[in-house]
């Protein structure tokens, strides 16, 4: 399924290139997981991480997994060291779409179909995307017991990306957004934001899916008009 062929309507100064639409599998390597037999004592508590999507959460960065494996079992199993500052981890069941970018090296089980971005790619600006990519692999899951996502499936994704250069622009944006946001939430309850005040709703903002969101003191009042194919 590929998303309407759009650029924003609101861009940064310097930037006129079309936005081209290219597939998840052209832009990222998608990665699986595996896990180690648990009757196997040698195989667990050593100094790999290994993520279960159970630990994603609201947080941007995966920077250490509850358990861990020892060498013995990650050659056990199928499961792949993923790379740091590269990947997004993205859960592919049981709740798809759960998201973050690793912060060093690490593998999952098989509940990640994980996003390991080319050279040409800005990760965060995938990571923004995320709300959109869940979306798409929700209407392509499938599965009897429970639905899933397949690698395959995940990446004939289509999505309207820009250059590099800009990429990095739009993801640098993001993270600026997504540290306010912390920094944010470290000051008042949640149930501060007018709205929700999830990242979340700030990509969605910026992606042309909400118009006006308002914060108390001391964020100000943000409208955004952006019809961007994040």
């Amino acid at each position: 399924m590929a998303e309407k062929q759009n650029t924003p309507e609101i861009r940064f100064e310097g930037f006129t290139d079309p936005w081209e639409q290219r597939k998840l599998g052209e832009v990222a390597t998608i990665v699986g997981g595996g896990t180690p037999s648990t009757n196997n004592d040698a195989y667990w508590d050593g100094d790999i991480d290994w993520y279960s999507p159970a630990e994603l959460g609201e947080r941007v960065y995966a920077d250490r997994s509850v358990r861990r494996i020892t060498q013995a079992g990650y050659d056990s199993c199928s499961a792949t060291l993923l790379p740091a500052g590269k990947t997004i981890l993205f859960t592919s069941r049981a709740g798809i779409g759960n998201t973050a970018i690793l912060r060093r090296p690490a593998c999952t089980n098989q509940g990640f179909q994980s996003l390991v971005v080319n050279d040409d790619t800005d990760v965060y600006f995938v990571y923004s995307m995320t709300e959109r990519i869940k979306k798409f692999a929700e209407q392509k899951a499938s599965g009897s017991t429970f639905l899933e996502i397949s690698g395959k499936g995940l990446a004939a994704g289509e999505f309207a990306f820009p250059s590099k250069d800009e990429q990095t622009a739009i993801g640098s944006m993001f993270k600026q957004l997504d540290h306010l946001i912390t920094l944010h939430q470290r000051m008042c309850s949640i149930s501060c934001f007018c709205v929700h005040g999830s990242r979340t709703n700030l990509v969605s903002i910026l992606q042309g899916e909400l118009q006006v969101l308002c914060y108390p003191c001391p964020m100000p009042r943000m409208v955004a008009s952006l019809s961007a194919q994040l």
